[in-house]
């Protein structure tokens, strides 16, 4: 038994590990390009933790996914489309993650994120669905949910936030709700990012005791670690009931966080038809040069101070 314990803290040990160097790569996501790709990961050490994908394909298979979201995000703007996509899960599930790595390399212009916190006291007697009509996109725009308005049929209800008749209304209505986005010529993909009970402790636990982290550990998030069977009986019934032909759900299979957002951004690649969208060629114009033009010098007292 003893030894079963020391195996088991050992592996536990391995996951943050894993964890720690998640955070880096995040990092290092953001500084890579494909021609420095080689060159940085060949003096990485690579890990294998529970069969997690290879680093190495994990950053060759990301960038590649990105240069064809660019593509995607450039047909989305030439036709003139609308693109909804949601993303639920439970806390800790790595939905925010996926949208970071969706949007790491798309113009702000055209694909935002939508994260609303809390209803004031003003929209909780609004219409359910009346803040988030106000996020929807116009032609040529893709929005992505950082939870949407599945929030009644999640934490709402499991916390005690609305009344079983307000969710009962909810379920009536989102599937109409949601037919009436698809007619009016909106695309609209949901996604659940599924993690199991032991991952999410891991995971926050990592939280915990990361000090850049720690501001992700809400004591709402405490609370649903102690409601998991409330959320997963709130999710089943969800699923059940807003799975339609117009918009079904699809579920990202998110424990190796690497594997879900590869998976997730192919497969949303997969639901938009689209062509790469030829640019015309582009030729900088020579700089015009005055003979009595001088630069004003700037004081240094203005300049940050070069500390490195």
């Amino acid at each position: 038994m003893m030894s079963s314990d020391r195996s088991g803290e050992a592996s536990f040990r391995q996951r943050i590990e894993a964890e720690a160097i998640d955070s880096f790569d995040e990092e290092l996501e953001m500084e890579l390009d494909d021609d420095r790709l080689d060159k940085l990961l060949s003096d990485t050490v690579e890990t294998d933790v529970d069969g997690q994908i290879d680093r190495k394909i994990y950053f060759r298979e990301l960038f590649r996914l990105q240069s064809e979201l660019v593509k995607l995000q450039d047909w989305i703007a030439h036709q003139k489309l609308k693109v909804v996509v949601l993303f639920e899960g439970r806390d800790a599930a790595g939905k925010g993650g996926a949208i970071k790595r969706i949007t790491q390399r798309l113009n702000p212009r055209v694909c935002r994120v939508a994260a609303l916190p809390a209803p004031s006291e003003r929209e909780r007697t609004q219409w359910y669905f009346q803040r988030y009509v106000s996020h929807l996109p116009a032609g040529g725009e893709i929005v992505l949910f950082d939870r949407s308005w599945y929030n009644r049929a999640g934490v709402e209800r499991v916390m005690g936030f609305c009344s079983e008749d307000d969710v009962e209304e909810f379920f009536r209505s989102v599937p109409e709700f949601e037919r009436m986005l698809v007619r009016s010529g909106t695309i609209l993909i949901k996604y659940w990012f599924s993690i199991t009970d032991e991952e999410q402790h891991l995971r926050f636990h990592v939280r915990n005791v990361d000090p850049i982290k720690q501001w992700k550990l809400s004591p709402m998030d405490l609370e649903s670690r102690q409601r998991w069977e409330d959320y997963t009986k709130a999710k089943e019934e969800m699923l059940e009931r807003t799975h339609i032909n117009e918009a079904p759900w699809w579920i990202v299979e998110a424990v190796d966080k690497k594997r879900a957002r590869l998976n997730c951004i192919s497969h949303l690649l997969s639901q938009v038809p689209y062509e790469e969208v030829r640019r015309p060629p582009v030729s900088l114009p020579e700089r015009i040069h005055r003979p009595d033009f001088a630069p004003k010098v700037i004081p240094k007292e203005l300049h940050v101070p070069e500390r490195y």
